[in-house]
C-alpha cells in the first residue's frame, strides 16, 4: 500500500487560500480528512494554535446554505466529462466544487482578480460557458470571469432595468443592517489600513 503523501505548510496554506473550512482544503488537497488534520496541526499559525484551527469554519461563514441540503451528489468528473445530464443540479452547486475541488480558480481567467467582499466573504466572479451551452461543463469549455471581463467579452450582466433602478435619482428605502464581523473578516479590515480602531462599531463607521 502506498504511503501517504507529506504535506508541506506552503501546501496547506495554498489549500486555505482557495477554501472556506478545513473539509473543503482536504477535498482541494485530495488526501483525507484524518491526513490533512494530522499535518495542519503540526504547523504554527499567527493567529491560532495551528493552521486547522485557523481554518476551522464551525458556523460556515462564506459557505452558501443551498450546501447543506441533503441528497447524494454525483461525482464530478463525470459531470466535467460529460457523462450525465446536469438538467436536475444545481449550477451553484456545480461551481461551488468546480471551485473547491480543485478544477478551477477562485480567479478571473483574464485579470486574475481574487478579492472579496469582507462583509460577507463573497467574490464577484460569474462562470462562463465558452460554446455558450450551459450543460457543457468539460473544463476546456468552462472559465470563471470578474463581472468587468464578462462584460467586454460576454455581454450586460444587468437588464436595462436594473440598471436603471442603480441609478435612478430616486431615494430608495433602505432598513438598518445589523452588523456582525468575524475575526477574518476584522483582520482583512486591518489590511485595508482600517485597523487603528477599538471597537467593531468603530470598523463600520470607518468603511
Amino acid at each position: 500500500m502506498p504511503r501517504a503523501k507529506p504535506l508541506t505548510k506552503e501546501m496547506i496554506l495554498a489549500a486555505m487560500s482557495q477554501t472556506k473550512s478545513n473539509r473543503a482544503a482536504c477535498r482541494y488537497l485530495n488526501v483525507s480528512y484524518i491526513h490533512y488534520k494530522k499535518w495542519a496541526k503540526l504547523y504554527e499559525s499567527d493567529t491560532h494554535d495551528n493552521l486547522f484551527e485557523q481554518h476551522k469554519n464551525q458556523c460556515g461563514k462564506g459557505i452558501p446554505k443551498f450546501l447543506r441540503g441533503k441528497g447524494k451528489e454525483p461525482a464530478l468528473i463525470d459531470i466535467i466529462e460529460g457523462r450525465i445530464d446536469v438538467s436536475s443540479f444545481s449550477p451553484d452547486k456545480i461551481k461551488y466544487r468546480l471551485i473547491t475541488e480543485g478544477y478551477l480558480l477562485e480567479e478571473c481567467a483574464t485579470c486574475k482578480f481574487n478579492e472579496r467582499r469582507v462583509s460577507d466573504y463573497k467574490m464577484p466572479l460569474l462562470l462562463n460557458f465558452k460554446d455558450n451551452n450551459k450543460k457543457n461543463y468539460r473544463k476546456e469549455n468552462i472559465e470563471l470571469l470578474c463581472y468587468n471581463h464578462y462584460f467586454l467579452t460576454v455581454g450586460d450582466i444587468f437588464t436595462d432595468k436594473q440598471i436603471k433602478g442603480i441609478e435612478d435619482h430616486k431615494p430608495v428605502n433602505q432598513s438598518v443592517v445589523e452588523w456582525e464581523l468575524d475575526d477574518y473578516q476584522l483582520q482583512q479590515l486591518e489590511k485595508l489600513g482600517l485597523g487603528d480602531t477599538k471597537s467593531e462599531d468603530d470598523y463600520i463607521s470607518r468603511i
